[in-house]
């Protein structure tokens, strides 16, 4: 079997994570599906930024893991879940990397959405309430 080759981020594939400062709200069939103040934002090279949503803000009873899995040399193994509320639409919408490589380490236990596969992904700024 041949071994992954595994890269690192640098000036020819810059990857730069930094926390979102907003709310980020992803739903579906107008469920929410998450929603948190703590998501990081994934800059990689040309690619458009990526929403990563701690585990723990994810609503995972409305998700289904699939069989499906791709490989990142930058990222390392990645797993799917499908969104059955999305019909066909919101197959593999969601991904998550277990056990990333330590250059992107800060998105262990965190999970992305592809914005085609969902209804939204929300960003809204952080109301604080006072009584």
């Amino acid at each position: 079997m041949k071994e992954k080759q595994i890269k690192l981020p640098g000036p020819d594939h810059p990857i730069s994570i930094e926390h979102n400062p907003v709310r980020v709200v992803v739903s579906v069939a107008g469920r929410m599906i998450a929603d948190t103040g703590n998501a990081l934002t994934l800059r990689e090279a040309d690619y458009s930024p990526v929403q990563y949503i701690p585990r723990e803000d994810v609503d995972f009873t409305q998700l289904e893991q699939t069989d499906h899995g791709t490989y990142c040399p930058y990222k390392g193994d990645c797993s799917y879940y499908s969104i059955p509320a999305g019909g066909k639409k919101s197959v593999n919408a969601v991904w998550i990397y277990e056990d990333p490589y330590p250059a992107v380490a800060q998105i262990k236990e965190h999970v992305a959405f592809y914005p085609d596969r969902v209804d939204e992904i929300a960003e809204r700024l952080l109301t604080t309430s006072k009584s």
